[in-house]
């Protein structure tokens, strides 16, 4: 069942979120990416800033009472017309994850159709979602569900360690 965020699973957030962090530490080719301590309370301290701060809304996957997918959505968190582009209001999903044991059940699914919906009830015109690119799978399962690439970011390394 879908729910929206409760203060009360704020530990199962937590580990949701530092999950999906550790996932992206194991696929990083370059290994930019890292675990510090102060991971698993400061990102969360500032996913909840964020969404305070740009009309945003968590919702959860909940069974029984255990939390297994999260969905973080913001709305238009950078200016609509600037000198070079005009953007129309938009969404943004800045987390979905779903607990590895529960993956490819749906739930990724019910989580961004609800964020969807709350993006439209803000008469918001697209939704913007940034994948890391070595995550194949969540590349896949957006594509599937009608995303598609707008910006990629190239990297090339130059100092050899």
């Amino acid at each position: 069942m879908i729910i929206e965020y409760d203060e009360i699973y704020n530990e199962q957030i937590k580990d949701l979120l530092t999950e999906l962090q550790e996932h992206i530490v194991d696929i990083d080719k370059e290994k930019y990416n890292i675990m510090t301590k102060e991971y698993r309370e400061e990102y969360f301290k500032k996913t909840i800033e964020e969404i305070k701060r740009y009309d945003g809304k968590m919702f959860l996957y909940k069974d029984d009472n255990k939390i297994l997918g999260l969905i973080v959505g913001i709305i238009n968190n950078e200016e609509t017309t600037k000198y070079d582009f005009k953007a129309p209001k938009r969404g943004r999903v800045s987390e979905l994850v779903v607990t590895k044991n529960t993956r490819s059940k749906g739930i990724g699914k019910k989580l961004l159709e609800s964020i969807t919906e709350y993006f439209k009830e803000n008469q918001c015109e697209d939704i913007l979602i940034g994948v890391f690119a070595y995550n194949e799978n969540a590349i896949k399962f957006y594509e599937k569900n009608n995303y598609h690439a707008r910006l990629i970011e190239m990297s090339k390394k130059i100092k050899e360690n």
